[in-house]
């Protein structure tokens, strides 16, 4: 059944068609990423499903019964609340709702045969598991630490920058989980840890969601369509980036040759992900194996952890198999000898060697407020290191900061461009090229050349300052998160201009996708005591481990926390002796769930040895709806094996 319904919707903005004749259908569990350049409509379509906007024509069908929530790009909160109390403030009902629930369930122990109690629990129960609402405390507690707001827990939340703000106002939602969630760009203002707790725990909750994201695995990762918005049109393409990019290429490839450059960019991006990412994702799955096998024997024995981590940290800091002849010939542009370097009372960067040079591709990865635009700004040499030697070769330097320091506002594109007239643009390489026609590249069109820098957006910004950048004659690009306010076409540009500069490239971001296809090396910020560390892995690769280290991490303090309550004689603790009512409801329904996946596994595998069947309904959709099936069946098959143990513990 539809929750949202959209029938021939048409927007228009004066001249601008942004939307024309589109139909769009939402299901409960669907998670789908529209994307799509900017100014095509991805927010229009979000805007008229809140009702923001009004459409031209067509038909809005919306289950009445619903609550439908946005992310607001700029957050409003009431006066005087603490940021704890502005995300209690959100969850008012889910509190109301589990007071309602204990009471009558404390009613229900003397009045056990009370239909009317009994039913009214019972809905009440159902709407708690639906929002996931049986433990707030909590769960208050866990999104205040994953999104680094609990040093700010008590201070008044109007105080906070915008991107806290944004936070404040997400984990809020998240915990509300209304049923239907739209997200604009929720990654932005997210460190990688953040935005994994943030996939964790919109695919654990069975979020309904749409969601407009440039950041590509967060696509892959969530997903279960995307949606493109171009030139007015919508398309819908099963499952995630990945296979989207699969689709779209096969739809490309059948166009005429007008489109020959656009083919050449989606085929350079499908082969980058199919060989990279399975590449990558067979040595994790290898390795995950392996580290669960472990993990097993590590509950039984604690001394494994310590070797296991070992084993782990090593491999995570990698080695360089480049040539060190071929390092030696390459030019010096950077040299840091255990560089230190503080900002007020907090340690940044503590003892940090390492040489940059000629060719060199590095990111700067880490938590957000662990120094990463610190390190740039040495870089840049805006500021001095407080120990250690720093060292700068004679060469030029492009640097790109939040900021865009390098535009003005009241220059025109063309002004920027051609500071001394003419119209042409002279690359990196040498080539002039007409100055409209190397901006066509960056997706700008003739008629924005005479337009102020200050009267664009700021994606808009970021596009021209990039450009201009690989306009200048330098040796080294500079990029705090280039990407930022970057669709995915400009991005895709972005990257193929970078892996085609001869210089060396430093830069900072949070996209794992970016960072993955470009960097070489990486600056890995601890965030603890100043430590940095130098690892050349797939930064996905980097992180997988982290992930297993932190588990390891958990483990210890568990086996050391056992250690010693087993040491001591102890008072005895009242143990559960029956299921809670949602798990003796997952228990007694889940056995059906897990024989009715079988049976819908068994039907698309013989749908994969029939072409009939396969090449009707797309081999690349079939293997997808596969994927997903075995990964819902081990999550249920987990979830009552977990079951069946606590009813053993029980009886025992």
């Amino acid at each position: 059944m539809a929750l949202i319904d959209l029938q021939n919707i048409s927007k228009q903005y004066d001249i601008k068609v942004i939307l024309k004749d589109v139909n769009f259908t939402l299901t409960q569990g669907q998670r789908i990423a529209v994307i799509g350049q900017n100014g095509q409509g991805k927010s229009t379509l979000l805007k008229v499903i809140t009702g923001e906007a009004e459409p031209d024509n067509g038909e809005i069908s919306i289950d009445k019964s619903i609550k439908i929530e946005m992310l607001a790009q700029q957050p409003k909160f009431k006066a005087n609340l603490s940021v704890r109390e502005a995300i209690e403030d959100q969850l008012t009902e889910l509190k109301a709702t589990k007071q309602e629930y204990e009471a009558i369930t404390e009613k229900l122990a003397t009045d056990y045969e009370n239909s009317e109690l009994i039913n009214r629990q019972s809905q009440l129960a159902t709407y708690l598991d639906f929002h996931n609402a049986w433990d707030l405390d909590n769960m208050i507690e866990r999104v205040l630490k994953e999104f680094r707001l609990k040093e700010y827990e008590t201070k008044d939340v109007n105080l906070l920058s915008g991107g806290e703000q944004r936070r404040v106002s997400l984990a809020g939602l998240l915990l509300k989980k209304p049923d239907v969630l739209l997200l604009d760009e929720p990654t932005n203002h997210l460190d990688v840890y953040m935005v994994e707790f943030l996939e964790t725990l919109l695919k654990k909750n069975n979020f309904t969601l749409l969601f407009i994201s440039h950041d590509r695995y967060f696509i892959d990762n969530l997903a279960t369509s995307v949606v493109e918005i171009e030139g007015g049109n919508l398309k819908k393409f099963n499952g995630g980036y990945s296979s989207y990019l699969e689709q779209k290429q096969q739809i490309l490839e059948n166009m005429q040759k007008d489109h020959q450059n656009m083919i050449r960019l989606f085929k350079r991006e499908a082969h980058w992900m199919q060989r990279g990412v399975t590449a990558r994702r067979k040595r994790n799955e290898r390795r995950k194996s392996e580290y669960l096998e472990l993990k097993q024997k590590v509950k039984s024995n604690p001394g494994h952890i310590k070797k296991m981590s070992l084993d782990l940290q090593r491999e995570q800091k990698s080695f360089n198999t480049e040539d060190t002849r071929t390092q030696n010939k390459k030019k010096m542009l950077f040299e840091l000898d255990d560089i230190s370097i503080s900002l007020g009372d907090k340690l940044l960067i503590k003892d940090f060697t390492a040489r940059i040079l000629q060719k060199d591709t590095i990111a700067i990865v880490g938590p957000n407020g662990t120094g990463k635009s610190t390190m740039l700004k040495i870089f840049m040499e805006k500021l001095k290191v407080d120990s250690g030697k720093f060292k700068k070769g004679e060469f030029k330097v492009g640097y790109f900061d939040q900021q865009r320091e390098m535009l003005s506002d009241d220059s025109t594109i063309m002004d920027i461009f051609c500071p001394m007239g003419g119209d042409s643009v002279e690359l990196q390489d040498g080539r002039t090229q007409h100055v409209y026609g190397y901006l066509k590249n960056f997706l700008f069109p003739r008629e924005y050349l005479n337009k102020k820098v200050g009267v664009l957006s700021g994606g808009e910004k970021n596009r021209i300052a990039l450009a201009y950048l690989f306009t200048q004659k330098i040796d080294c690009l500079v990029l705090d998160e280039p990407t930022n306010d970057l669709d995915i076409p400009t991005i895709n540009i972005l990257e193929e201009y970078l892996q085609n500069f001869q210089g060396a490239l430093i830069f900072v971001s949070h996209d794992r996708y970016f960072v993955d296809k470009i960097a070489k090396k990486l600056f890995v910020f601890k965030g603890s005591n100043g430590e940095v560390m130098e690892s050349f892995q797939p930064y996905t690769e980097y992180l997988e481990i982290d992930k297993e280290l932190r588990e390891l991490s958990l483990l210890e303090k568990e086996a050391s926390t056992k250690d010693i309550t087993e040491e001591k004689i102890v008072q005895p603790i009242k143990k559960q002796t029956k299921l809670s009512y949602k798990d003796q409801r997952d228990y007694d329904n889940l056995p059906q769930e897990i024989e009715e996946i079988e049976a819908k596994i068994e039907v698309i595998n013989n749908c994969l040895a029939d072409p009939t069947c396969y090449e009707q309904k797309g081999i690349v959709a079939v293997s997808k709806e596969l994927e997903e099936q075995e990964t819902i069946y081990e999550q249920k098959v987990e979830r009552f094996l977990e079951l069946e143990e606590m009813v053993e513990s029980f009886s025992s």
